[in-house]
C-alpha cells in the first residue's frame, strides 16, 4: 500500500486523540506537519511526532510540506475554508464531523471536490462502532425481524459546562452545541441503517446557560416508515441504553458505549460492551462484532491510491447536515419538518 504522507490541521481532541491516535497505528502514514499556534499543543506535537513540522497556518503547511492528504480537526466553523484551500491545492481532504455549519456549505465543499478533482471524505467513525456493526450484522442476518424503531443515545451527567471547551461555550451557527457535535453521530448512523430520513421532529434545548444546546432529541422517520428516535446531551442523570432496537422479531439492547474512544484516550485495551437479543422475559448475549476504527485510514490510503471510493461519501455528510438543519428549524417551530 501506498506510503501517505499526512498533515493534520487541528491539535485539540479531535486532531491528537482520534486522528493522531488511529495515524500512529496506520503504518503506511507518516504525519509531515501539524498545524497549531497553541504552545502546549506544539509541546504534544513534539512528544508524538518528534519529526512533524509545527506550522501556524494552513497555507504554511500546503506550501512547505505539500501533504498527499490533509486532516481537518479544526473547530467546525473553519472546515468550509480549510477545504477549500486544500482543494484549491490539490491536496486530498478528510474533514472531522460535524462536516460544516450547514447543509449549504456542506454541498459547497462537495462541489468544489468534484470541480477539482480532488478525494474528499468525512470521519464517521462510529461507523466502526462494535455496537453499530453488530446492529447492522442483526439486521442482516433477520435476526430482528421487521425493524419498527431504532434508538440511540450520546447520554452523560456533566451538568456543569466545562470551561474553555468551544463546543460547549459557541452558538450553533459557530458550530457549537451537542446537535451539530454528537447530532452527527446518531444521525449518519440511523440513516446507514435505515435509509434516507423525510420527515424530522426535534426538541433543541439550552439548559445550562451557555449558548450552546446541550439537550437534544429527534424523532426521524426514514423511507419506509421506519422510525429513529435519538437523544445527546449532558443532563442525563440516568442515562438509557447506547442503542435499542426493536422489531417484529425481537429487540436489541446494548448499555455502554464502545470502548474504542476511552482505549485511545487512556492506552488501555478496547472494553466490547456486550449486548442482549430480547423476546419479552427471555433474552440472550449476543456475541459482538468487533469495533474497528483501525481500518478507517488504510480504507482512506487505500482509495487515495487507487482513486476508487473513500470510505465515507461525503455526500453522506451533506444529507445529515441536512438532517441537523430540520431538526434546528422543527424545534424553532415545535412542528415536523418534511425533507
Amino acid at each position: 500500500m501506498i506510503h501517505v504522507r499526512v498533515g493534520i490541521a487541528g491539535y485539540g481532541v479531535a486532531g491528537r486523540i482520534f486522528h493522531g491516535g488511529l495515524l500512529r497505528q496506520t503504518p503506511t502514514a507518516e504525519v509531515v506537519a501539524v498545524v497549531t499556534r497553541n504552545p502546549d499543543r506544539r509541546a504534544e506535537v513534539a512528544a508524538d511526532f518528534p519529526a512533524a513540522a509545527v506550522r501556524d497556518d494552513l497555507t504554511g503547511m500546503l506550501t512547505d510540506d505539500r501533504p498527499d492528504l490533509v486532516v481537518l480537526a479544526t473547530p467546525t466553523r473553519f472546515h468550509a475554508d480549510a477545504a477549500l484551500e486544500c482543494f484549491a491545492s490539490g491536496v486530498p481532504v478528510v474533514v472531522d464531523k460535524p462536516m460544516a455549519l450547514d447543509a449549504e456549505q456542506a454541498q459547497q465543499m462537495v462541489t468544489a471536490a468534484e470541480v477539482a478533482g480532488v478525494a474528499f471524505t468525512l470521519f464517521q467513525n462510529r461507523r466502526w462502532d462494535s455496537d453499530f456493526l453488530t446492529v447492522r450484522r442483526l439486521i442482516a442476518e433477520h435476526e430482528l425481524g421487521e425493524v419498527l424503531r431504532f434508538e440511540s443515545r450520546f447520554e452523560r451527567w456533566r451538568p456543569e459546562p466545562s470551561p474553555g471547551k468551544w463546543r460547549e461555550d459557541l452558538p450553533p451557527e459557530e458550530g457549537g452545541g451537542s446537535l451539530l457535535d454528537l447530532g452527527s453521530h446518531l444521525v449518519d448512523q440511523a440513516v446507514q441503517l435505515l435509509g434516507p430520513v423525510h420527515s424530522v421532529y426535534a426538541e433543541v434545548a439550552s439548559r445550562r446557560g451557555t449558548a450552546a444546546d446541550d439537550d437534544v432529541f429527534l424523532a426521524l422517520t426514514h423511507l419506509g416508515d421506519v422510525h429513529s428516535h435519538l437523544s445527546c446531551g449532558n443532563l442525563a442523570g440516568a442515562p438509557g441504553p447506547r442503542m435499542r432496537v426493536l422489531g417484529s422479531g425481537g429487540a436489541f439492547v446494548v448499555h455502554d458505549l464502545d470502548g474504542q474512544e476511552e482505549a485511545l484516550r487512556t492506552g488501555r485495551r478496547v472494553v466490547t460492551p456486550v449486548g442482549r437479543l430480547c423476546r419479552g422475559a427471555e433474552f440472550t448475549p449476543v456475541e459482538p462484532t468487533p469495533g474497528d476504527w483501525a481500518s478507517y485510514y488504510p480504507a482512506v490510503f487505500a482509495a487515495v491510491e487507487s482513486g476508487g471510493p473513500m470510505p465515507v461519501d461525503p455526500l453522506d455528510g451533506v444529507h445529515t447536515m441536512e438532517v441537523l438543519d430540520a431538526a434546528r428549524a422543527s424545534a424553532a417551530s415545535g412542528s415536523t419538518v418534511s425533507l
